[in-house]
């Protein structure tokens, strides 16, 4: 999976997708025989990126796989780019040990000095196992895939090199200008001076002069500066400009817009005007090729949302891959981009855990550092149906938290809560999500409106400040095919009618920012999930297979109604 724009031209890069061979280890055994050294015989050839559960063979299969690739890598410093491994990996050249990744959705990279130039063996072990220590935990409600699932990628540096180009802006009050500095990862691939410079839309707003060791990393802070007659990124109106941070020999290329996302009592603004969330939860994944999502579909996914009415996707409940970022900043659609802290499993005291913290905090981290740039996430999620109405979330709330205020920029910081009533996190979110399901698993659709003013209630007597409620999630399932007269459970009918209901209910309440239906469509769950028909979460207005539901025309209807 390549990103949609060309973010090198002095830098080559070369693609490590395509055949490596493989093998399971379900006994885990692979190191005690030598694997990382070399295969054996019997490994049999795979794609990447692709997911176990693509083979028939490996349905369900929990445990440990290994990869290999030969690869031509020529003298000098590489970075090795992974999109994303599912869910912990080990990476090894030439048998030599270089690096761990925890986290099935957060790129990672490596950064190496190749002594010889030639043919080198690259292998890499994947565990989706879980344990006590996993994020998420084991029981989750999408299907637990495992594998390389994006991209990977082999670059060549040299000189002083650019990693790293965050671009923070404070724009005016009447939004026409910008006050812009830029924060550059640069890094030694040879010991050297040089110049880097940082142009927008081909002017040259800054450079820098920079001195770095061989293999040092080093981050400069521009100094400040004025970009007048800004042109504002907006819903369907996707103004990007180019930034380049460049060296005498190295760049780094990306796309950028300027808005301003804030609350205002009840509203939320979207440079400086009311903006109504009308949004939709959407898993990354296909029922043949799972998390290894194809960018083709990707774009259709896109043209069936805009065409039902939403502004919104959130992406559920993980980073989404990275084409599909740049897709939303073309189409001027807006993103909700969370980690995996997913509610199930999550005890107090797995919460309060050392080592689930630190991976975490980790996780929050890596997101903030890949995706920084992309005008369109205007939400930044914490976490979902975590037990919020204990106090080690709330201190792991307050983390997650301090690290979005200090390096997400200009976002909202949300989590979604199912304990709204009870939940003492919600003075560390800029909106009051919350997950609800009177209609579906209670059977009480019309309880909806009362528990709805119960949370409002709730929230006032506190004392907690006027915010925006945003529903985060909702819905019913409903088997595709299923139609009736009656509008029963598990209908399509139902289902229509539910969306119908509760998206007026939402979207007509002033103290209501927005919702979110759960969901796009119908995604493959754990197969240890026994209360989901066919395998499947059937919440989706779409099956797995992008054919609509009755619930389809209700949802464009009404969204396109406000």
């Amino acid at each position: 999976m390549k990103r949609f724009i060309n973010e090198h031209e002095k830098r080559r890069s070369v693609s490590l997708d395509g055949l490596w061979r493989f093998i399971t280890d379900k006994e885990d055994r692979g190191l005690s025989l030598g694997y990382e050294k070399g295969l054996p015989s019997e490994a049999k050839s795979t794609y990447v990126p692709s997911v176990f559960a693509s083979t028939p063979a490996l349905l369900g299969y929990e445990g440990v796989c290994w990869y290999e690739r030969k690869v031509f890598i020529e003298q000098g410093t590489v970075r090795l780019h992974f999109g994303a491994v599912m869910t912990e990996c080990a990476v090894y050249l030439d048998g030599e040990r270089i690096g761990t990744h925890y986290g099935g959705f957060c790129e990672f990279e490596f950064v190496l000095n190749i002594e010889s130039a030639g043919e080198h063996l690259l292998v890499v072990s994947v565990d989706n196992r879980f344990d006590a220590h996993s994020i998420p935990q084991a029981v989750v409600d999408w299907y637990h895939h495992g594998g390389i699932t994006r991209s990977v990628t082999l670059e060549y540096l040299s000189g002083v090199s650019v990693l790293k180009n965050h671009m923070h802006y404070t724009l005016s009050e009447d939004l026409t200008f910008a006050e812009v500095s830029f924060e550059v990862d640069v890094f030694g691939a040879e010991a050297g001076e040089g110049t880097l410079k940082i142009t927008l839309e081909n002017e040259v707003l800054c450079t820098a002069a920079v001195s770095v060791a061989k293999g040092e990393k080093k981050t400069v802070m521009t100094d400040t500066v004025k970009v007048e007659n800004i042109r504002l990124w907006s819903l369907g109106k996707a103004e990007l400009y180019t930034l380049r941070a460049e060296t005498e020999t190295d760049d780094l290329i990306d796309r950028v817009g300027f808005r301003k996302i804030e609350t205002d009592g009840y509203k939320i603004l979207l440079n400086g005007k009311p903006f109504l969330i009308k949004g939709v939860n959407r898993h990354e994944e296909h029922p043949d090729l799972g998390f290894a999502f194809p960018e083709a579909m990707m774009g259709r996914d896109i043209e069936l949302i805009e065409d039902l009415g939403c502004n919104s996707i959130r992406g559920s409940h993980y980073p989404n891959a990275r084409p599909f970022l740049d897709m939303l900043d073309e189409h001027g659609i807006c993103f909700w981009s969370e980690i995996p802290f997913w509610g199930v499993g999550f005890e107090p005291e797995t919460v309060a855990d050392p080592t689930v913290v630190a991976r975490g905090l980790e996780m929050m981290r890596e997101m903030v550092h890949y995706y920084y740039n992309h005008p369109s996430i205007l939400i930044f999620g914490m976490h979902n149906e975590m037990p919020t109405q204990t106090e080690p979330t709330l201190a792991l709330t307050k983390q997650l938290h301090a690290i979005l205020k200090e390096k997400g920029g200009n976002r909202l910081t949300v989590f979604a809560s199912h304990k709204p009533l009870e939940d003492i996190c919600f003075a560390y979110s800029d909106l009051y999500c919350v997950n609800d399901y009177h209609g579906w698993y209670m059977y009480d659709l019309e309880g909806t409106a009362d528990f709805v003013k119960k949370i409002q209630a709730r929230i006032e007597a506190e004392g907690l400040p006027p915010r925006p409620m945003v529903m985060s999630e909702f819905g019913a399932a409903a088997i595709y095919g299923k139609r009736d007269f009656d509008t029963e459970i598990w209908s399509e009918n139902y289902q229509a009618r539910l969306l119908d209901y509760c998206i007026r209910l939402f979207l007509s309440d002033e103290k209501f920012g927005g919702c979110y239906i759960w969901h796009f469509a119908d995604a493959r769950t754990s197969f240890k999930n026994l209360n989901r028909a066919r395998g499947f979460n059937n919440k989706g207005i779409f099956s797995e297979y992008r054919k609509p539901k009755l619930a389809y025309d209700s949802v464009k209807k009404v969204y396109h109604e406000f």
